[in-house]
């Protein structure tokens, strides 16, 4: 019912994705497709990637935010999976009322998505390219939830924000469940 699309070009490197992975892990409804295990060729398995999302009701983007965007192996799945005439275009209608969820780490506190920050902008300026890629989808795009300074956060910090995260998507599967009755 809950599709989570992991990409991490370097998970071994993440502290912060790997305790938010585990957390999600721990709902019985979420199927964990990571990109950079399944796919390290970069030759995505098209057909089988629409099959999850088709059985699926919400679909999660977990990753890091890199160069202000997805990492690579995501774009590429984007750009593969979702399709023109599949999930965009004429006739492209199979995600149409599918939830979206976003969940990222910045490397950055908080503190550098301002004007004084090193990043300039508040971090609202780098959600649109997310966002915009779900609706253009005819997703149902939620509220993204955002771990900043993943480098140095706590680890309090940091289980506060996976209890955060698995709550939210257990939340999500209790009341698809119960639309489904």
């Amino acid at each position: 019912m809950i599709a989570l699309i992991y990409a991490h070009p370097h998970p071994a490197r993440s502290r912060a994705n790997r305790v938010l992975l585990d957390a999600a892990r721990r709902v019985p409804s979420v199927t964990v497709r990571s990109l950079y295990d399944t796919y390290p060729d970069f030759a995505i398995d098209v057909a089988a990637e629409r099959q999850l999302l088709v059985e699926s009701q919400l679909i999660v983007w977990q990753h890091p935010l890199m160069w202000y965007s997805s990492p690579a192996l995501q774009k590429l799945w984007f750009d593969t999976v979702l399709g023109d005439g599949w999930a965009t275009g004429e006739g492209g209608t199979a995600l149409v009322g599918k939830s979206c969820l976003w969940v990222t780490t910045t490397g950055a506190p908080a503190a550098g998505y301002t004007p004084e920050g090193a990043h300039r902008f508040p971090f609202a300026a780098f959600v649109p390219v997310m966002e915009m890629t779900a609706r253009y989808c005819g997703m149902i795009w939620l509220p993204p939830l955002v771990l900043h300074g993943a480098h140095q956060v706590d680890d309090d910090v940091l289980h506060r924000h996976a209890a955060e995260y698995r709550q939210r998507l257990q939340a999500f599967a209790a009341d698809a469940e119960v639309v489904r009755g």
